[in-house]
């Protein structure tokens, strides 16, 4: 292959919605973590299945500023919990023992009424609120799986699934324990088209996913060979904290922050004369639109359940240009 092309670019894709078909594993997850948080509340077994439609989901992830899944589910938990009778949390009980039994003391049957006559219920709690933190839900949203992030953990053990979950993090399953929902990825690309672009380009990957998690779908469906470069969730984590480290300061840089997109330019640098970033949500545009190298936004539509709403939110974030297919990108790399 010819690396050393003078029309060689730097392309960079999102992986979640771009590269791979996320809507029955990570978009599943986050709706089924929503439904088993409120497990053992009275009236549980009113609540819908699923509890809301994924277009509704969609709308609320489109509508930027989530960091990633997770706090996408703590967002989602967190409207629903609004129309929740409760009860004060235990605060001296162990995480989940005091979740457990502040749950209990719990009736979704508001919720469930909700949830049954809205069209887009998750969408229109966020609208009225805004989005304000419970007080109880917060606290079951701090450190990490095993040390008291019961949102987390539980989303974690749906997503990888009993045995990938307790070989991850080493300890038991709490909640669930069938097969993970990571095992329901596709392919969202043509390896085909990978090779073509990967011919006289250098391709990389940008993710919110974790480290182990973006590795998952490169080794499953053979697709290391075709990227330079893979940045993700932990660069990010290692790098906010070197300098906090260093500064004594909490900074956040995750998308739309283009640390990511920065860090591979500067990989890759004097090698391309042009650079593309490819996602399907407006935060993948902010981030290419405020990089350092001055990214080409792409958006790209593929597996958009709703096409029209999120062609005008990626243009709003300042796509460049916003395609349905990847014979779409595959033109646009070639004219310009």
């Amino acid at each position: 292959m010819n690396k050393q092309t003078k029309f060689q670019a730097l392309i960079v894709f999102d992986m979640d919605g771009v590269i791979v078909d996320v809507s029955g594993s990570y978009r599943e997850t986050v709706r089924q973590t929503a439904r088993l948080f409120f497990k053992g509340a009275g009236s549980w077994e009113r609540l819908p299945d699923p509890l809301f439609p994924l277009t509704d989901l969609a709308r609320v992830k489109q509508s930027g500023g989530l960091n990633n899944d997770w706090d996408l589910t703590f967002l989602v938990i967190n409207l629903l919990f609004t129309l929740v009778k409760d009860a004060a949390h235990p605060g001296d009980l162990a995480p989940w023992s005091g979740y457990r039994k502040a749950i209990g003391r719990c009736d979704v049957a508001a919720l469930a009424k909700f949830l049954k006559s809205e069209r887009m219920p998750v969408t229109t709690l966020m609208n009225k609120t805004g989005g304000a933190e419970n007080e109880f839900v917060a606290t079951l949203y701090t450190k990490d799986v095993g040390s008291g992030n019961i949102i987390k953990q539980i989303f974690q053990e749906i997503y990888l699934g009993k045995d990938l979950f307790e070989s991850t993090y080493g300890i038991p399953a709490k909640v669930f324990h069938e097969k993970g929902y990571i095992n329901r990825e596709k392919l969202l690309i043509d390896k085909h088209t990978l090779e073509s672009l990967s011919e006289n380009n250098i391709l990389a990957i940008a993710t919110g996913r974790p480290r182990a998690e973006a590795n998952y779908p490169l080794e499953v469906f053979d697709l290391r060979k075709f990227f330079s470069d893979t940045r993700t969730l932990d660069d990010c984590l290692e790098e906010e904290r070197k300098i906090f480290q260093r500064e004594k300061r909490k900074v956040s840089l995750s998308k739309p922050n283009p640390y990511m997109l920065d860090a591979i330019e500067a990989a890759q640098k004097n090698k391309v004369s042009k650079f593309y970033y490819i996602g399907d949500m407006p935060d993948d545009m902010v981030a290419a639109s405020k990089s350092r190298a001055g990214y080409i936004g792409i958006g790209i539509l593929k597996s958009s359940s709703d096409k029209e709403r999120l062609k005008r939110d990626l243009i709003e974030a300042g796509a460049d240009h916003v395609i349905e297919d990847f014979e779409a990108l595959r033109k646009i790399v070639e004219i310009l």
